[in-house]
């Protein structure tokens, strides 16, 4: 098909006597339609997912998604009309997926009857690939703002489009007036940038025109929807009948909301089964035979006399749910230089006593790639760990050495030293849990994430699925007359 009635049309009539100073709170007054664009955004990601394997295996484009997507690309463009991508209006953009006649901002596509089964499988990620560094280079991140960089340099992040806009605001600043050159080459950079959004969006199947078409109205395309050509020149033969045309079916307000509603609940309740899965995998996978859900083994080493955990707070009544249900928590840990060693679980405030004074180290934070410490100055402890009564629970000697605590209130902290006191503690260690409510917990997640699953596939094909409409019915012969 030639670029001159490519499918996509793209149009912006720029306002006379735009006011000089509103572009300065356009970015509040845009905030409500950033908020429902967000949600549009998601539905749009995740119906054409669901619209990219309909092409597949028909060749065809749900018309009920195929109308909403369009929308959501229309109502993006007419909030950048009024907003930094082009601020050619100053009249406030619709609450509505539809084409607004009276709007200064139009966008349409015409709807495929077949798409190539083939091309689905490229065009949006590998076809278009040159289009996606011409518009990057267009738009940029799409903030339109200046950011610091580092402490010399400032950067543009708004991409060429947000440059000229802001230009463009400056001169209406100062003159009232926005610069038409201006105003028609941002349209026409826009203009690129929507039809290749309408291209990897899976809409139409003509590449897009490597071609600037720059003004307010597209000059790349004809009207999607020009009445047919009327007088004696273009007369043909008499109707036979009365003309019937179909009306373009459109989505309604409630069907939208359906829809919206649908594909936010069928997300949220991936996340759920993301997180039942996690759990799943947590209870089935890192359980030892001794029941105990367990970390991988750290490394941890201090040149004080001691280390200790930060003080940890445990209130199982603020959850809700019965003690049992946390089990029991389990620390192994053994020396990595042969030392005896010992571990030991007390209240925060006896080990605040004990290591008054005393030279150690606090663990603040086990990363992946290294832990972190914070060292208290102070001597040697002046009574052998071993030897108080303040632990909750306690293991010394050598070898590997466990301790097991039944989870209870409180403040607590985990002291790890060498048995004999003396200093340089290098040990590996884990924590393991019993988690006995973690079966039933990701059961449960998974089964409620399922049941929502479904209820939001039931709400996006609800919304989808147009009704057939009831057509004429059909004239019964009228019964024989009876003779009297």
């Amino acid at each position: 098909m030639s670029t001159a009635t490519y499918p996509v049309r793209v149009d912006g009539a720029l306002d006379e006597g735009l006011n000089r100073w509103l572009w300065l709170v356009k970015w509040v007054l845009v905030i409500p339609h950033l908020l429902v664009l967000f949600g549009l955004w998601i539905a749009f990601a995740v119906l054409s997912f669901v619209a990219f394997f309909a092409i597949l295996f028909t060749g065809r484009y749900p018309r009920g998604i195929f109308d909403f997507n369009v929308g959501v690309l229309r109502w993006w463009w007419r909030v950048q009309f009024y907003a930094y991508g082009a601020l050619g209006t100053d009249k406030y953009p619709p609450f509505t997926l539809r084409d607004v006649p009276s709007y200064p901002a139009h966008l349409e596509v015409r709807y495929p009857e077949h798409l190539s089964r083939g091309l689905v499988l490229v065009k949006w990620w590998l076809l278009a690939i040159p289009h996606y560094i011409v518009v990057g280079f267009f738009v940029g991140t799409g903030t339109w703002f200046a950011s610091r960089a580092d402490d010399r340099a400032w950067t543009w992040s708004g991409g060429l489009v947000g440059l000229l806009v802001l230009v463009a605001a400056i001169v209406l600043l100062f003159t009232g007036r926005y610069p038409r050159s201006v105003f028609d080459l941002v349209l026409g950079m826009n203009r690129w940038a929507l039809r290749v959004a309408a291209y990897a969006g899976l809409m139409v199947d003509q590449y897009p025109p490597f071609r600037l078409d720059m003004g307010g109205d597209d000059p790349g395309t004809t009207k999607l929807h020009e009445p047919p050509p009327t007088g004696p020149r273009f007369a043909g033969p008499p109707a036979t009948g009365p003309a019937h045309q179909e009306p373009e079916a459109r989505m309604s307000a409630g069907r939208i909301v359906t829809l919206v509603v649908g594909v936010v609940v069928a997300l949220a309740s991936l996340a759920g089964l993301a997180v039942g899965g996690a759990l799943a995998w947590l209870d089935e996978g890192r359980r030892d035979s001794a029941g105990f859900v367990t970390s991988g083994q750290v490394a941890l080493s201090s040149t004080g006399y001691a280390m200790t955990t930060e003080n940890f707070t445990v209130n199982t009544g603020s959850t809700g749910l019965p003690r049992s249900w946390f089990g029991d928590v389990r620390v192994r840990v053994a020396s990595t230089d042969g030392t005896p060693v010992f571990v030991g679980l007390a209240r925060s405030a006896d080990v605040n006593r004990y290591l008054a004074g005393v030279g150690y180290t606090t663990v603040k934070a086990i990363g992946p790639d290294r832990t972190t410490y914070a060292d208290h100055a102070g001597g040697a402890p002046s009574v052998l760990p071993a030897t108080l009564k303040i632990w909750e629970t306690q293991a010394s000697g050598p070898g590997d050495q466990t301790i097991t605590w039944p989870v209870r209130n409180g403040d607590w902290t985990l002291v790890v030293m060498a048995a004999d006191g003396s200093r340089n503690v290098n040990v590996r260690a884990d924590v393991g849990a019993s988690a006995p409510a973690l079966e039933w917990a990701w059961i449960a997640v998974l089964v409620s994430a399922a049941v929502t699953l479904l209820l939001g596939a039931l709400l996006v094909v609800l919304a989808v699925v147009r009704r057939p409409k009831p057509g004429p019915s059909t004239l019964q012969p009228a019964p024989p007359a009876r003779m009297e």
